[in-house]
């Protein structure tokens, strides 16, 4: 049963817009429940760039509640309806002008471990913090794909891709999926894997919320390691760095590292942007005395982790990592490495999140950009990006590693670049007193997408975000055609996901 309405604003409704929304107001009548007219954090998410206001925040209980949701819109002509995970969005994404927002953390938590299958069966509403603790403390297991932070739910970062430093080993998290129940745009609960429901199944990971609702989701499962060796190798030159990077993200399973990302840095003592950003513990200290002249206003930051258990000698440990850098062009003097559990390495970001919570900087705009940008095209981006705009950083990570194409199934609904070798490169932006406006950050966010766009580089943006159709027929290129074949087969009133701006409501009328 449905577990309550939370938010509901009939008032919100003008009278300009009665004529649109008189078919709205019965069908929430029809629910009989209990309304509460509070405010609701529904109306932001984390970017704090866009504002909608809902008509209802409705907590569901299972995903026979979210079907009747959905079954009610489908009654209306004009109402859309918006799953919200941890509200992790940047650019409105999760949210639902005058419609309905389904709170997924309130489903019923769900994580069960099938030892038989090696998977984690959880709900879409669970958090991967919450996966991670359930399977390495009762199982000795954790899922195999990652990303960089973990309170996000698992229904969020599947509909998106979910990539981390693990991802050029075992694929983005859509790769690491058995089988899933959606709640469809029809209304429909189905099961769906490669072999049942296939096309539902390809076309809801990575598919942005517009095919349907993932409520449950089977997770392939890993035996966990004890402990992480933990590295981090500077450079000067992004040539070294992306050729390091690349050599370690190719070599074969088991001759590299568990893990590889970067970041580019500040050449200077800024304490966000800066020197002060590489140590990896308070008893490290970064010594700029040892950066080789001359070097430019940026610096590269190679990030790796090595996998070990308790038994394993630290010689032989020091022995495998000393094989696998030899040969890397980072600069000497300016290598940090430290050990710490895999659950605390996985848990990293959780110590940052709780710092921007107590400084304010957690409930800041965070103009984001994310993309992902062919290796041929990095030395510009280098040149014109990174030496140029972002001389002084973005006000928290840049990061930068590269993936592998190979590693992606193109049946599923990520845009990847072309090439083989491609790039994530995410500005990871915060507003805080004293740095660049909200406005300025945006401009610069736009400034790169235009020289992107101009000098025609092999690229997508990931968590991407547009305004209209054609852009978007842009951005998928030639999957565009069976995205909408998709959208007209399970949300073919286009009923979900409004915040993405993809397909209007009624969308297949208008565009006849």
């Amino acid at each position: 049963m449905l577990a309550y309405i939370e938010h509901f604003h009939p008032d919100s409704i003008t009278s300009d817009e009665n004529h649109q929304h008189a078919d709205v107001l019965p069908l929430f009548k029809s629910l009989n429940l209990d309304c509460s007219f509070t405010s609701s954090s529904a109306s932001w998410d984390f970017g704090h760039l866009h504002n909608s206001n809902p008509l209802a925040v409705i907590r569901p209980s299972s995903s026979d509640d979210i079907a009747k949701i959905i079954q009610l819109a489908l009654q209306s002509t004009v109402m859309t309806v918006a799953s919200r995970g941890n509200g992790h969005s940047v650019n409105g994404q999760s949210l639902a002008d005058r419609g309905i927002v389904i709170d997924m953390k309130a489903l019923e938590p769900r994580i069960d471990v099938l030892l038989d299958e090696g998977v984690a069966d959880v709900s879409g509403g669970a958090l991967w913090e919450d996966v991670l603790r359930h399977c390495v403390t009762e199982h000795k297991l954790c899922p195999r794909s990652w990303t960089d932070y973990l309170g996000l739910t698992v229904g969020g970062t599947l509909s998106n891709g979910g990539v981390s430093g693990q991802s050029f080993l075992y694929g983005p998290q859509t790769e690491n999926v058995r089988e899933m129940e959606v709640v469809t745009g029809n209304g429909d609960v189905l099961i769906c894997s490669e072999n049942q429901n296939s096309e539902l199944f390809y076309g809801v990971l990575g598919g942005l919320g517009q095919f349907g609702i993932i409520t449950r989701a089977r997770i392939l499962l890993h035996p966990i390691p004890d402990k992480v060796r933990w590295i981090r190798l500077v450079y000067t030159e992004f040539s070294d760095f992306s050729s390091d990077a690349e050599k370690l993200v190719t070599r074969p399973d088991g001759d590299t590292f568990h893990y590889v990302e970067g970041f580019v840095f500040v050449n200077s003592f800024d304490p966000v942007n800066g020197y002060p950003s590489v140590p990896l513990n308070s008893t490290q200290s970064f010594d700029p005395t040892l950066i080789p002249e001359p070097a430019g206003p940026v610096l590269y930051c190679l990030e790796l982790a090595l996998h070990y258990n308790d038994g394993d000698s630290q010689s032989m440990i020091d022995k495998r990592i000393g094989g696998l850098i030899g040969g890397l062009t980072f600069v000497d003097g300016l290598r940090f490495e430290t050990d710490v559990g895999y659950t605390e390495f996985l848990m990293r970001v959780k110590r940052v999140e709780d710092e921007a919570k107590v400084n304010g900087t957690w409930d800041a705009p965070h103009p984001w950009l994310n993309l992902f940008i062919s290796k041929d095209d990095m030395a510009e981006i280098d040149r014109l990006v990174f030496k140029n705009i972002l001389t002084h950083g973005v006000g928290g990570p840049v990061l930068v590693y590269p993936l592998l194409r190979s590693k992606w199934d193109a049946r599923k609904s990520v845009a990847v670049p072309e090439a083989e070798i491609f790039y994530l490169v995410a500005l990871l932006r915060s507003c805080s007193p004293g740095g660049l406006t909200v406005e300025e950050m945006v401009n610069q966010n736009r400034e790169i997408m235009r020289i992107c766009c101009e000098k025609g580089f092999d690229f997508k943006m990931y968590l991407p975000h547009y305004e209209s159709m054609e852009e978007w027929g842009i951005h998928f290129g030639n999957q565009w055609t069976r995205f909408q074949c998709r959208k007209a087969d399970f949300d073919p009133t286009a009923i979900l996901a409004p915040g993405q701006k993809i397909f209007p409501r009624n969308w297949q009328i208008i565009t006849k």
